[in-house]
């Protein structure tokens, strides 16, 4: 039978492809990697965060676009930025591979930064500025607006490239299946995003305060000259990084099966599941790390492993009419994930009105820290960042041994359960804004400025340092428990697809944000002129309303999450070992062994 062809000199195959490859036996890989990757990821954030936390501000002053207007083109760049991973990561899936992926698309991504300078620097690629007598000001033309677009899309289609390979390419350099390394994957992520947020910091800071004070032009050059460092770092460590060699298209294997699964859907499931098709040799260069066992779920697609006669007899399966156990469980993992993934698209959504509407409120509010200095508008998100890392460095070393203690988990608490509190946490910032908006509110109704927009209203900025911080919590553990469930819940020859999946829910949460503020922007309009969300006076408008809108619906997101998580399968893997024992483990730390 097909079943068992080839299983039997699996064993020698896989460790002939192993020593033949150009990364095994070198000393490739581990800690030493990390100073290059990270620099990489600092200097590349330090650009992309220099010029996206100041966007808006950019958009209104400089190019004169309307606060909603302004607002949408942020949000869309951000959900377009955040779904060309799909793009890079079937590329390296598929026979790029990470390394060269992220090089490539860092050079794109230095393109789109030296145009977007160059249209902040030249008149001719800008409006003139406003008038300030009849407060007149002209918005870009077509032309200039252009060139701002493609500028964005360039950096957009690099960022495609970055984003989904630098975290899985990371990551790749511990071997899961070395117990001194097991551990270190899990710990990677919470520091790679650590040094993610610090760079953050130092763009929300030093790069904005540029920005609002030196000028545009250094503001952007800053960043620019930052990226051209990235991608030095990253390059120069080339010899010492552990390359995997792609392994084909992920997206060709899961149309195989869909295919294969409906040409036989007349076949009847089987009940007995080790009848079904299996080929380590076929499989072994998209299962090194072990392969995936046969779940209940969607049984329907085990038709697509079902050995009929006109299968057996033939001496090479068709593929689009016969798959494995494991590529069917491929497919499988990707379904069971897509839940989880829908339930994080709404914190994004509320995270995103931080670089827009929670900006406008600051630019209204008292910045003065000392009587000489005021902190930018931009730079608020620097109590998100700061709150974020406080909480990466106690939840590695505090909350994590203590609670390692009680669940008996590697990692504390799963990342299903550290994703729960993250939304829980986002709730409440929400639910707090709303508030603080009403707070602002009052403040400019006491000093006659309701009617004045550009007036400094008499109340501390530092009111909005709550909403901030709680942001940032709500951040360090839903967004890195998600980029662990991506990495670890997904195939392993589709890692690079999975973080995608992490950037794709970004994406989704922006187009949220701007289908969201365009639905309460023209439904609440009313014939006064008054509007939740209103173009010019933020004082007139109802934005604790929109805020307590964006509440209501995490709360009901959350309820969808919760039973999403209570239903999950976690993937189990099979491991044989030298000894011919098949170790199946799931990622909550159980295993279990059979012997054969």
């Amino acid at each position: 039978m097909l079943k068992n062809i080839n299983i039997t000199n699996t064993k020698k195959k896989m460790a002939t492809k192993k020593q033949n490859s150009p990364n095994v036996g070198k000393k490739q890989g581990g800690i030493i990697t990390m100073p290059f990757i990270f620099a990489n990821e600092i200097c590349e954030k330090l650009a992309v965060v220099g010029f996206g936390t100041n966007m808006i501000s950019y958009l209104t002053s400089e190019m004169h676009l309307p606060l909603t207007k302004a607002a949408n083109t942020l949000t869309n760049f951000g959900g377009t930025s955040a779904m060309t991973p799909l793009l890079g990561a079937f590329i390296a899936d598929s026979f790029a591979g990470r390394f060269w992926t992220i090089t490539i698309a860092s050079i794109v991504y230095q393109i789109g930064m030296i145009s977007l300078t160059l249209s902040a620097v030249l008149p001719n690629l800008r409006p003139p500025p406003c008038n300030k007598s009849n407060q007149i000001c002209k918005e870009a033309d077509s032309g200039q607006l252009a060139i701002l677009y493609v500028s964005l899309l360039l950096t957009a289609l690099g960022s495609g490239g970055i984003r989904p390979c630098v975290v899985s390419f990371g990551a790749d350099q511990f071997d899961e299946n070395d117990p001194e390394q097991k551990t270190t994957t899990w710990k990677f992520f919470n520091w790679y995003y650590f040094c993610m947020g610090a760079s953050i910091l130092v763009a929300n800071t030093v790069i904005v305060y540029i920005q609002d004070n030196v000028g545009w032009g250094w503001g952007l050059g800053v960043p620019s000259v930052a990226m051209f460092f990235s991608i030095t770092a990253f390059v120069f460590g080339y010899p010492l990084y552990r390359k995997l060699e792609p392994s084909g298209s992920p997206f060709t294997r899961l149309v195989q099966v869909c295919v294969a699964a409906y040409r036989k859907r007349k076949v009847a499931v089987v009940s007995d599941w080790t009848t079904l098709y299996e080929n380590e040799d076929l499989d072994c260069a998209i299962a090194l790390g072990g392969e995936l066992v046969h779940t209940e779920s969607m049984r329907f697609l085990d038709k697509a492993a079902v050995v009929t006669e006109d299968d057996d007899n033939l001496k090479t399966p068709n593929p689009w009419n016969l798959s494995t156990v494991h590529r069917v469980e491929e497919l499988k993992s990707l379904i069971r994930m897509g839940p989880i993934w829908a339930a994080g698209i709404l914190l994004i959504t509320a995270s995103a009105q931080q670089n827009t509407f929670s900006l406008q409120q600051a630019k209204s509010m008292d910045r003065h820290l000392t009587q000489s200095f005021q902190i930018p508008a931009a730079s608020m998100s620097v109590f998100t960042q700061i709150s974020m890392l406080a909480t990466i460095v106690f939840y590695d070393r505090l909350f994590v041994p203590l609670a390692r203690r009680f669940t008996g988990l590697d990692r504390g608490v799963s990342f299903l359960t550290r994703m729960g509190i993250g939304f829980v946490i986002s709730l409440l910032a929400t639910f707090a804004a709303g508030f603080i908006e009403i707070r602002r509110k009052r403040a400019a109704a006491a000093g006659g400025l309701m009617d004045r927009p550009d007036a400094v209203i008499p109340i501390s900025v530092l009111w909005l340092m709550p909403q901030y911080c709680l942001h940032g919590i709500a951040e360090s553990f839903m967004s890195i428990g998600h980029l662990e469930f991506f990495y670890d819940q997904a195939p392993e020859s589709m890692r690079s697809t999975a973080t995608a999946l992490f950037w794709l829910s970004i994406s989704a949460g922006s187009y949220t944000s701007t289908l969201l503020v365009t639905l309460v922007h023209k439904y609440t309009a009313r014939a006064d002129g008054s509007n939740w969300l209103p173009d010019n006076n933020l004082n007139r408008g109802k934005l604790e309303y929109f805020y307590w809108l964006i509440t209501l619906l995490q709360l009901l997101n959350l309820v969808y999450y919760l039973l999403c998580a209570k239903f999950y399968t976690l993937k189990p893997i099979q491991i044989r070992n030298q000894e011919g024992d098949h170790h199946m483990k799931t990622e909550d730390g159980f295993e279990l062994t059979n012997h054969v």
